[in-house]
Parts: structure tokens; sequence; C-alpha cells
């Protein structure tokens, strides 16, 4: 339940067009699956704007989001405070929004909001944030078992939301297919149909399956004449090149391109084989057909939003754990979801 009363969502008044500014999280998943929520506002408000204050980095991502009216870039270091960049920040966006949305539950998140003087700022309850937010929701983590539910819920009337009965629209990313064509030429990816893999996650490495097991796929796949994308950050280059290494028509792409790129680059591939990751996200978003391969997270939470994916998952009795590194020491969650299965999978 909320400590303040909300306006029903379900009553739009098309003349007061709300300004709402909404506090992104900072995960490329997590990013994405706030457009669940930009949906649901604008579908509910009319003629209502949507700015989105985030990291810098996630800039990219919601310039394909059509929801989103303006991107406000907070670049504050991880762990970092950063007062005088939040205050600044603050400053700049004083008269401009009506209703603050923050995804986050951080005090950090609430304080631009706070500072800048918005009059709504809506929020789960958290962190002491008692002060900065006056539109104060429980977070009852039975009813609201998913992240986008989470998100979109904050979007909505309280007992709307409190109720978990309601519609989370998926993500859908733009596309720009001029740029998707010239990123074939620059990194001489061929004609071959792809095949992408995303091999890292940011999270830990409980999340990520064996590299040799994506080698394998790999080949296989090259025998029956796909070609193989690796796509990740930098972080990831060393895993790709594992993969990769000494194989035609297979490419290492981690660190080589932008995110805007790999938003293309997925939505070209045929299919993707990914860990629960934020490039899992983002494939989904483009419609691409998805193996989505869980160790220890749960597809019941971060599912990937589309209805064109196949869940690969074990459901062992020590999982999901929800650890960055196994602590039992063995990854079986992983290591016992064989290449041969997602293979069977991936020609289904």
């Amino acid at each position: 339940m909320a400590d303040s009363p909300v306006a029903d969502a379900k009553v739009v008044d098309i003349d007061a067009a709300p300004r709402f500014l909404v506090v992104g999280p900072s995960w490329v998943g997590d990013m994405v699956m706030a457009q669940s929520l930009f949906i649901t506002l604008k579908r509910c408000h009319p003629g209502a704007t949507i700015g989105v204050l985030a990291p810098g980095w996630s800039l990219p991502i919601l310039e394909r989001m059509p929801e989103v009216d303006e991107s406000i870039a907070l670049d504050v270091k991880h762990g970092e405070f950063g007062w005088k960049t939040r205050r600044e920040v603050a400053r700049s966006l004083k008269g401009r929004f009506d209703h603050a949305i923050v995804l986050p539950r951080s005090l950090k998140a609430a304080l631009v909001p706070f500072l800048a003087g918005i009059p709504r700022r809506t929020g789960f309850t958290g962190e002491q944030r008692y002060v900065l937010l006056n539109d104060r929701r429980r977070l009852d983590k039975t009813v609201l078992d998913q992240t986008v539910k989470r998100f979109v819920a904050l979007g909505l009337d309280a007992r709307v939301a409190a109720s978990g009965d309601f519609e989370t629209p998926h993500p859908r990313l733009r596309v720009d297919t001029s740029r998707q064509a010239a990123l074939r030429g620059e990194l001489a990816l061929g004609e071959r149909p792809a095949i992408g893999m995303m091999p890292g996650a940011e999270y830990g490495p409980a999340k990520q399956w064996p590299l040799d097991y994506f080698r394998e796929l790999a080949e296989s796949l090259i025998a029956r004449g796909y070609a193989v994308w690796v796509l990740g950050g930098p972080k990831d280059a060393e895993a790709g090149d594992v993969i990769t290494r000494e194989l035609d028509h297979a490419h290492n792409l981690c660190g080589k391109t932008r995110l805007a790129d790999a938003v293309d680059l997925l939505a070209a591939c045929e299919q993707v084989v990914t860990n629960d990751s934020g490039l899992m996200h983002v494939a989904a978003a483009v419609g691409t057909r998805i193996q989505a391969l869980y160790g220890s997270s749960s597809p019941a939470y971060t599912p990937p939003l589309t209805d064109n994916a196949d869940i690969h998952y074990l459901a062992l009795s020590c999982s999901p754990c929800f650890e960055r590194t196994c602590p039992l020491g063995h990854r079986n969650c992983l290591k016992q979801m064989s290449p041969e299965s997602v293979l069977m999978k991936l020609h289904t």
C-alpha cells in the first residue's frame, strides 16, 4: 500500500499532460526492462512527456525507445556519492517536471528529484528515504515477483499496483537498418546467417555457462553453415577469444562495438545463445529468438521479455542461489547443461 494517495491511472486528464522524470537503473538489462514502465506511462497519460535520468552509458539505449522524450546523463562513478554532480543536475531540472518515479531503491537515487523540488516523488520505501519521497510504496515481493513488475507498478495507481493484476508490456527497441547493413561491411562479417553468443554476465561467474561449451556449440553451428558473432564489452574480449580462436566464420566483437551497434547486430542474428545478462534483454527487445541459459539466477524473476525464447534451466536443489560465485564450488547448474541440449533447441 502507498503512504500517500495516488491518482487513479485509469482516469486521464489530457489537458494536464504530466511531465515525468524517471530515475533509471544502473544495469543494461534493467534499463531495457524500464521501457515497460515508459510504455505504461504513455498509455495511461496521453500527451505526457518522459525524461529519464540515467548513467551516460545508457543514453544510446534510451535513444532507441520512442517513449523517451529526453535523456539526462548523471555521470557518477559506481559507489561514489557524487554530491556536487547530483546538486548541479538537480538545479538544471528545477521547474521542469511534475512527477518523479525513482526506480532504484537507494537513498542516492532519490536525491536529485528532491533537490529539484519535483512536487510528487514516487518510489519504494527503503534506505530511510522518508523525506526524499512523498509517494512511498511498500514492496511486496510475493506479489511483485519480477523486476519488470516492480518498475511498472511505480507508474500505476497504488491500489492497482498492490494487486499485481496489471499488464507488463514487452520492451521494443528501434533498429537502425542502415547502420546494421554498414556494420556487416565495417566488421567484415560476411553473408552467412548469424547466431549471436553472449558469454558475459556482469554480476559474476555463477551466471556464466562454461566457455568450452560455447566453443563446442560454435563449432557445431559453423559446420552447419552459420556464422557466430560473440558480443559483449571489453571485459568479455578474452572470453570471446576462447570461443572464436582459429575458427573460420567466428567473430569476436567484444569491446569492438558501441552499445547502439549491439542493438543493431543482435537484431540481425537469427538466434542468440546467452547467459542471463543485459544483452539478453536487448536481444529480446529487438525480437530475436533467444536461447537463455540460467544458472544461479531465476527465469521466474528476470525472464527475457519476449514470446520468442527457449529457457534452459535445470532447477537443481541448490539453485537459484543468486550468488556471484558458486557457494558449493561446482557450478553444476550450468555445467550439467550440455551444448547438445542447446543445439537441439536451436534447430526446433
